[in-house]
């Protein structure tokens, strides 16, 4: 059986597809537009564990903020370090290829990304604590994650698999196409479980992908104005239920209590 990080670099090709794709622009556009409500002006120190290939980090770094990555695989961090390099942003970036589990941090944070993570995690909660615990009493945690919810939706509408989407109501795992792996879904629900005892308060419950994942057509949504008008829709929908409640992808973002032990 091949080591996870040659099964993520296998995939490295249909990666860049995704994030290039109108649904892979949402999901990091939406996910860059929830955040921008918590953040200040001051440049921020940020640390995006399984950050891979920087996708969400060069999005801060344009902002201003100084970012690094933690991820195991070495290409996906050589694909970080050419694009920050391509966009002259290199001197806001630092990477370190370590796995996340058991990472631990000489240093805290102001905000630490926990993006598409937990779902590939073997402990989702020990996950989050390693995140927590790289950031400083009042900063910003933001974790990213499938929405069980939505599978049973998707496959009922963009696979038109109605039985699928029956059998995903209680499936306790699903297949990530992109890198051929399977992961373990969860709700906004279960991870405000495990933040609480950590001493977090939720600040933000964002839905992405709330309408996209359910439009059997993607040929129309390479269509600029069709796009156009769903990114709005998307952004009006984020934070309005019950469509977080739906999205492809919830996006939760809690604060450090100062209180925290």
């Amino acid at each position: 059986m091949p080591e996870p990080s040659e099964t993520f670099d296998a995939g490295m090709s249909r990666w860049q597809d995704l994030r290039n794709a109108p649904w892979g622009r949402l999901r990091y556009g939406q996910a860059e537009a929830n955040l921008a409500r918590h953040l200040g002006e001051a440049p921020l120190r940020v640390l995006d564990l399984g950050g891979g290939d920087g996708a969400d980090a060069i999005r801060l770094a344009r902002s201003g903020h100084r970012v690094s990555i933690v991820d195991y695989s070495a290409e996906m961090l050589a694909g970080a370090e050419q694009e920050f390099a391509a966009a002259g942003l290199s001197d806001r970036l630092t990477v370190q290829q370590a796995d996340v589990d058991g990472f631990t941090s000489a240093e805290t944070f102001d905000l630490v990304l926990c993006h598409n993570l937990i779902q590939y995690s073997p402990d989702p909660a020990a996950t989050l604590a390693t995140a927590a615990a790289a950031l400083r009493p009042g900063g910003l945690l933001s974790v990213i994650a499938i929405n069980k919810h939505a599978i049973p939706l998707r496959k009922a509408t963009m696979e038109l698999d109605p039985a699928a989407g029956l059998a995903a109501v209680d499936a306790e795992q699903a297949r990530a196409g992109t890198f051929e792996t399977n992961l373990r879904p969860y709700t906004a629900g279960q991870v405000l479980e495990w933040l609480a005892p950590l001493g977090h308060r939720a600040e933000g419950h964002y839905g992405i992908r709330a309408v996209s994942d359910l439009i059997n057509d993607n040929e129309r949504k390479h269509d600029p104005a069709f796009f156009a008008d769903l990114e709005r829709l998307e952004l009006r929908l984020a934070d309005l239920m019950p469509y977080p409640l739906i999205a492809r992808f919830f996006h939760l973002v809690s604060r450090a209590l100062d209180n925290r032990r």
